[in-house]
């Protein structure tokens, strides 16, 4: 069984969702901090970014943020973390917040949230890392991409080991304990065969 020090959290940046979106972020901030689990995202004081670092912050919890000098320029960075890393590309700052996590959950987003939590899934599968990834699937969001993998793994571009190392429910508390256990399955054993 995993413990986590630190969950790298990714997440929309828009401030023009329904209320459910930041309110799901706040849960996932408080149940973090309370369970003694640091935050690390992109350093954005917006959207479902601002949601999870402000709540874990009240709840007395670690928040390390990660932001390009672009979007710090812009102002968009969360003064209020623990910690603030301004890197210099998206590419140092994903590598970042990669290195200073335990595993990786992905709250409702846009292409960014997409891609980063895409990105750490296939560095998982490839044993770059063996931490786990998840999937906060408030209002059902993710359910199109969680179909797509059935559907990978049905006509055979996904195995069925690495479909079922991403991690997902709507409900924070039985996502982390789902983290916990997964398997993910060792390049050894699946890389050469057929």
């Amino acid at each position: 069984m995993r413990t986590f020090k630190r969950i790298c959290v990714y997440g929309g940046s828009s401030n023009h969702t329904d209320p459910m979106w930041p309110a799901a972020a706040s849960a996932l901030g408080t149940t973090l901090a309370t369970r003694g689990i640091g935050i690390v995202f992109g350093g954005g004081r917006v959207g479902m970014m601002g949601a999870v670092a402000d709540a874990a912050l009240a709840a007395g919890g670690e928040v390390i943020g990660v932001i390009p000098e672009k979007l710090q320029d812009l102002e968009l960075g969360h003064t209020d973390c623990t910690e603030l890393h301004v890197v210099d590309s998206m590419h140092s700052r994903k590598r970042m917040m990669a290195d200073l996590s335990d595993g990786f959950i992905a709250m409702p987003g846009g292409w960014g949230t997409m891609e980063e939590i895409m990105e750490v899934t296939t560095w998982s599968q490839l044993n770059d890392h063996l931490k786990p990834v998840g999937l906060l699937n408030t209002g059902g969001y993710w359910d199109h991409l969680i179909a797509w993998a059935a559907q990978a793994c049905e006509v055979g571009f996904l195995r069925a080991p690495h479909r079922d190392m991403l991690c997902s429910d709507a409900d924070a508390v039985t996502l982390l304990d789902a983290m916990t256990t997964v398997d993910i399955p060792r390049i050894e054993d699946w890389i050469a065969s057929p």
